[in-house]
């Protein structure tokens, strides 16, 4: 897909039968998607087998068994092949080994932070709370560190230790500069700065790696995710206004765009953008994107929500595909 206007534009050829899951598997849809350093591709899905692992081409590898999940939500691979997987409904945060062995847990299983909220609905939250209250996302910084973001029960970011102890947290409900209303993706560039997806203020907003308040970047429709390739661009995944939309809320304004995704230079210019939401069941375009990834080819992998978005209808109801593959043709890379 490219975009007239914009400087040097990236091709990309959307693949939306790209993953070839086994027969009788169980999938409701894909909240979470990274790679590996073989570019095995784990999806982090709502199905009977949660963990499912394909190689670059889309053919299925493995799942892990016997590893449960309340609701799978964000997945982050390091670069020694350690998986973080977020559960946001049972308010933690695992390590695993790339064969699903549990090496560290975050939070404690079932018993979520008090924040005052009483449901995912962000505007339960009463007060910012510790770790964690329905997290959502975590990011690895260059030196190790992870940066926790939480989410749908909370209004904060989270600063660890690789080894699991909390450093710091920041943020609070509210619209203000470091404040939140739903923090549900995190990224950290090459120089530490932390990049936030504040989903209902529709808005990116950029910290130094102590958590300290930098800029924000307005042209983004509720940003669901970012992924930061290896020659600084930004990408974003963003729900847009026609899916998964609060009870009481609208759009902002007439023919408000649908689920996209966006690319930025380091300094939040416009270099890429395509979707919307006009035609959510053809290929290059989206109904609910709510993470990607770049492998180290520069593919990009796009996953969607559409049961959750769509009021629990499956996809085999609605005709939307829960994940894509862009097949890079450009100068980029992760």
């Amino acid at each position: 897909m490219t975009q007239p206007g914009f400087p040097s534009p990236i091709t990309f050829v959307p693949d939306c039968h790209w993953a070839q899951w086994p027969a009788g598997q169980k999938i409701l849809e894909v909240p979470g998607i990274a790679t590996d350093s073989h570019d095995r591709v784990y999806l982090f899905n709502r199905g009977d087998r949660p963990l499912s692992i394909f190689d670059s081409d889309g053919k299925f590898l493995r799942a892990w068994e016997g590893v449960k999940f309340v609701r799978p939500h964000g997945i982050t691979i390091g670069p020694d092949d350690t998986v973080f997987c977020v559960d946001d409904m049972d308010h933690t945060v695992s390590k695993f080994s790339p064969d699903g062995e549990l090496l560290m847990r975050l939070g404690t299983s079932g018993k979520p932070s008090n924040t005052g909220a009483t449901s995912l609905d962000y505007r339960t939250i009463r007060q910012a709370g510790p770790p964690f209250h329905y997290p959502t996302n975590l990011a690895i910084a260059p030196n190790g560190d992870l940066y926790i973001s939480d989410g749908y029960g909370n209004a904060r970011i989270h600063h660890f230790s690789a080894e699991g102890k909390l450093l710091h947290s920041w943020g609070k409900p509210g619209t203000g500069p470091s404040e939140f209303h739903v923090p549900h993706g995190i990224a950290v560039d090459a120089r530490g700065t932390v990049f936030v997806a504040d989903r209902e203020n529709s808005r990116l907003q950029l910290f130094t790696a102590a958590g300290d308040y930098l800029t924000e970047w307005k042209d983004v429709v509720r940003p669901c995710e970012v992924v930061i390739s290896r020659d600084d661009l930004v990408f974003v995944a963003e729900l847009g206004y026609r899916a998964g939309m609060w009870p009481g809320t609208e759009a902002p304004y007439p023919n408000a765009p649908g689920g996209r995704v966006s690319i930025f230079d380091a300094d939040g210019n416009l270099v890429q953008r395509w979707g919307g939401g006009e035609h959510p069941t053809q290929a290059g375009d989206f109904y609910a994107p709510h993470d990607l990834w770049l492998d180290s080819r520069g593919d990009l992998y796009v996953a969607e929500v559409v049961y959750a978005a769509s009021g629990k209808r499956e996809m085999s109801e609605t005709g939307y595909h829960t994940l894509q593959k862009f097949r890079r043709r450009g100068q980029v890379s992760r």
